[in-house]
């Protein structure tokens, strides 16, 4: 069972084991949770925004042009 210190500022190293097993990176947030017999369970707070990359792909090749953004503007307007 992997174990850690307690350091004099109240920070503790999660083992790496630990760190591999919940997918743990540098930065991410944690929620700490107490239940009433003094079980403390640790989660990742969210999803790292790496792992967003890719969901959302865009069927268009290249980025708008100025020309083509005045249109939809325009196109926009006009609906109103």
């Amino acid at each position: 069972m992997p174990a850690s210190t307690l350091t004099s500022k109240g920070q503790v190293t999660i083992p790496k084991s630990i760190r591999d097993q919940l997918g743990l990176r540098t930065g991410q947030r944690l929620d700490f949770q107490l239940d009433t017999q003094g079980r403390l369970t640790v989660r990742p707070r969210s999803r790292d925004i790496r792992d967003l990359k890719g969901i959302l792909r865009s069927a268009r090749k290249r980025p708008p042009s100025i020309e083509e953004m005045n249109e939809a503007i325009a196109e926009g307007f006009s609906k109103l």
